[in-house]
């Protein structure tokens, strides 16, 4: 099978390989640490039982980790298994060894023709693997694939990743679901696939809801940020001030910093939509980079709220907040100016 650049997926690499159809070599690269880890590790479980690992795996670091050694081991046949499983763990720093910058190269040679036995997986974290001899080795053997593990964005990518994840666990997520998930937990792929397992296995009926959100991630429907966007998007003062008294009395787990961080994109985007010229539902989620046309629809109620004059004041109290509460020697409480910049956006 042809070498692959980002046209493969983590979900259909990992249905592949669950299904035990395993390629010669796997090299796994990317900003993105998660994908990675989990990649390399469904991998040794699905290709050896616990009992066959200790004759048919062999783990390698790239900080000593010798690759004509790394290559000796890939040519070794499996003991009483199907399979042996070579792995070089944080090979990023095999060219930062003294003398071994180029070392990488020397895989290209058995890539030409690997152990039909032997799984090799290269994880490579924090950019792209910079050997040409291998991947061209790898495009001309036809024995592996590349797969390119990018960093996830706020917005539109997080939104989909989020529903397909929750449909590769057999589940729906709605809109709301699906923002909560996204504003709340953020690009943290480790915890949010952590969390949206847990959700999976507790879901009624596969539907991933927001009370079940709530009841299970231990996001309040009431006191969170999220909340108190949806109470300032609908100008609610008695709401919004209830959730920053709540923040207060709970600070370890509302830091002020995040609110006017959340508050930030949520406005900034409000703006965007007031002043933007195609008003259309597609047109606006084009504009604030979101798929959810519920989340869409809420920058547009909230422009019937504030109008642009409005919202270009609340992005310069937005501003003023943060740097106030991050000033050098400053002892002014994180709340009290959470429950000004309030106070001033409900008044805009």
């Amino acid at each position: 099978m042809a070498v692959k650049r980002e046209s493969v997926t983590f979900t259909a690499l990992t249905e592949e390989i669950k299904r035990g159809s395993f390629r010669n070599i796997y090299i796994l690269q990317g900003e993105e640490p998660y994908y990675i880890d989990r990649l390399q590790q469904l991998i040794i479980d699905t290709a050896l039982s616990e009992d066959e690992r200790d004759f048919n795996l062999s783990l390698y670091y790239g900080n000593n980790a010798n690759v004509r050694e790394v290559i000796s081991a890939c040519q070794q046949y499996p003991a009483f298994s199907q399979h042996k499983v070579v792995v070089v763990r944080e090979a990023q720093l095999i060219a930062k060894q003294p003398g071994h910058k180029n070392d990488l190269d020397l895989f290209a040679s058995y890539a030409e023709k690997p152990l039909p036995s032997t799984i090799l997986v290269i994880c490579y974290k924090g950019g792209d693997l910079k050997s040409k001899p291998l991947t061209e080795a790898l495009k001309a053997s036809k024995s592996g694939i590349i797969f390119q593990s990018n960093k996830v964005r706020e917005g539109r990518d997080l939104d989909t990743l989020i529903v397909s994840y929750a449909n590769s666990l057999g589940c729906n997520i709605d809109n709301k679901a699906t923002s909560m998930l996204a504003d709340h937990i953020g690009t943290d792929i480790a915890r949010l696939f952590s969390e949206m397992d847990k959700l999976s296995l507790l879901a009624t009926d596969k539907n991933i809801t927001p009370l079940l959100i709530e009841q299970t991630v231990g996001i309040s429907k009431d006191f969170n940020n999220f909340e108190l966007e949806e109470a300032l998007a609908r100008r609610d003062a008695t709401k919004a001030y209830r959730i920053v008294d709540y923040f207060e009395r709970n600070p370890k787990n509302n830091p002020s910093v995040v609110s006017v961080s959340m508050l930030f994109s949520f406005f900034s985007s409000v703006l965007l939509v007031a002043t933007a010229r195609d008003k259309s539902i597609d047109g606006i989620m084009a504009i604030v980079g979101t798929r959810s046309q519920w989340r869409a629809r809420k920058f547009i109620d909230a422009t019937r709220m504030y109008n642009t004059r409005s919202l270009v004041n609340i992005i310069g109290f937005l501003r003023e907040c943060d740097t106030r509460s991050k000033g050098i020697g400053s002892r002014q409480d994180q709340y009290a100016l959470l429950k000004e910049l309030v106070y001033k956006i409900l008044h805009a």
